[in-house]
């Protein structure tokens, strides 16, 4: 598959079917982890609707994810190309869903007890908003495969982060668990560049755009979570809600 980038892939087959396998793997693991928290009896199904209508969204892009390199990876390129204008109906629809359960799990339980409230709001829905923006990039650039499914992968890796925070002892790394989640997830990625490496001998630029985004954006909500107005106004978002009950850092519950 030779691109306009000059990244000449002597096996396509052979890349297609390690995408293949990076969203069984990925997919794996978020079915894991909301499954092992079910099964311990650390979530349950009465919870408000937006839980369930988020699940439900999400699962169903994760099936597309899978769905889709499994279409490439079997020849299937004419369904695959049909069927993938469902993601620019479903990652708005994540989007907004996401931001929503955000405020939703901060007012109603103050968020996950091992992360800091103001870095849960700031860092999750800013990684949501590049979800979005890098499967706007990987449509736009669906005629280049090398860089559409590079920036997909991207993409799909920041979902895996509630799933490795469930499979995770999120615990012990407080007060850095958000920061530790947010770099186990783009492990994924790196692999990624690692296959790259061994098989054409370079590291294909979409890599470096889609995990340099990730850490740019990150740095980029610590410094608006952790100021003056960003702490402000996480403590407005939970005020008079059973979440401003907790502490605003990650605290171990008695």
């Amino acid at each position: 598959m030779a691109t306009v980038t000059g990244h000449a892939d002597p096996l396509p087959n052979r890349e297609a079917r390690f995408f293949f396998v990076m969203a069984c793997l990925m997919s794996a693991v978020i079915v894991g982890g909301f499954s092992m928290n079910l099964a311990m009896g650390r979530s349950t199904f009465a919870v408000p609707a937006v839980y369930h209508v988020h699940a439900f969204v999400f699962f169903g892009w994760t099936a597309l994810y899978l769905a889709q390199n499994w279409l490439v990876a079997s020849g299937n390129t004419a369904i695959h190309r049909r069927l993938g204008w469902l993601a620019a109906v479903l990652a708005p629809m994540m989007i907004g869903l996401g931001l929503t359960l955000i405020v939703t799990s901060l007012r109603r339980t103050g968020a996950p007890f091992f992360f800091d409230q103001n870095e849960f709001l700031f860092s999750n829905s800013l990684m949501l908003l590049l979800f979005g923006v890098l499967v706007a990039a990987a449509i736009a650039y669906r005629r280049r495969t090398d860089w559409h499914r590079r920036l997909m992968l991207v993409s799909m890796a920041l979902l895996t982060g509630p799933g490795l925070g469930r499979l995770l002892p999120m615990p012990l790394f407080m007060p850095h668990a958000w920061r530790i989640n947010i770099a186990v997830s783009m492990l994924w990625p790196v692999i990624g560049m690692i296959a790259d490496k061994r098989r054409t001998g370079s590291v294909h630029p979409a890599w470096f755009f889609g995990v340099g985004a990730v850490i740019a954006l990150q740095i980029v909500a610590e410094i608006v979570a952790y100021s003056a107005w960003g702490t402000s106004f996480t403590r407005d978002i939970v005020a008079g809600t059973p979440g401003a009950q907790r502490p605003m850092q990650a605290f171990l519950p008695r």
